[in-house]
């Protein structure tokens, strides 16, 4: 049984933001209320993060997450990182440092940002005072193991920083993080129909660093997933409107959502 939890499905400002409220999302309909953006993943016997939002606190407890074998790190902006320090709770839950990992340039984003949370060894650990992070530089398109599970990076392109995302298991799992393009070489690393195929959507006519919803549609024709999620929506993408322009076996994400095949 592979899990995964939509623990945030909001961009940067969540919604309702401080400066536009619900903007064009119905405030009446739950799935509207939504934290930054994160995933919890259980696959091959790995419990891991892609991702840790400012609203990481709420998301561990609200799901009652309380291990972790492993945090994946998509790109520095702080909607998706600067949750990090609130790992520390994990630490004082296990007694172990924990796997983080990101590409070199991400690596010393958050070594310079989070110099404090980086452990070499278990002998690092005091949750008491700070996080424990055992850093792990990956390499795109060079894959890797944690346990069964196998992890393929690919470089994203068209965001305004350096961006990841995750092939994993030749494509049982996809997910993507903010992008305008994946370079067609990088797709022939998805060697299966995927159970499930993360995408983050933002608004849904794009912008200059993020696709949009015909973008995203696009992809789900060319990769066939048995099942796409998009996920990091804003003000501008309510989500039954969302919902109305997608196909079967695509729909937005909300926060909360648990999918399981």
């Amino acid at each position: 049984m592979a899990k995964v939890i939509i623990l945030g499905s909001g961009a940067a400002p969540g919604v309702p933001s401080l400066s536009y409220g619900f903007g064009n999302c119905d405030p009446e309909n739950p799935k509207n209320y939504r934290l930054r953006t994160g995933t919890y993943v259980e696959l091959s016997g790995v419990k891991f993060l892609i991702d840790t939002s400012p609203d990481l606190r709420l998301q561990l407890i609200n799901n009652n997450i309380r291990d972790l074998d492993a945090v994946f790190y998509t790109h520095s902006h702080a909607d998706h990182l600067h949750g990090i320090d609130d790992l520390r709770e994990i630490n004082r839950i296990t007694g172990k440092a924990i796997d983080t990992y990101a590409s070199k340039n991400n690596m010393e984003i958050i070594k310079i940002r989070f110099p404090y949370l980086i452990a070499e060894n278990d002998s690092d650990v005091n949750p008491v005072f700070r996080a424990a992070l055992r850093p792990n530089v990956i390499n795109y398109n060079e894959s890797f193991f944690i346990k069964d599970l196998k992890v393929t990076p690919i470089k994203l392109i068209g965001h305004n920083v350096e961006s990841t995302g995750f092939i994993f298991n030749d494509g049982e799992l996809v997910f993507i993080a903010d992008f305008r393009e994946i370079a067609k070489e990088d797709l022939g690393y998805i060697l299966r129909k995927p159970e499930l195929m993360v995408m983050p959507l933002t608004t849904p006519r794009g912008t200059r660093f993020h696709a949009g919803l015909d973008d995203l549609l696009v992809y789900n024709e060319q990769i066939e997933p048995k099942r796409m999620v998009i996920n990091h929506m804003a003000v501008e993408s309510d989500y039954q409107e969302v919902l109305s322009q997608c196909p079967s076996g695509v729909e937005p994400a909300y926060d909360g959502m648990v999918i399981e095949w």
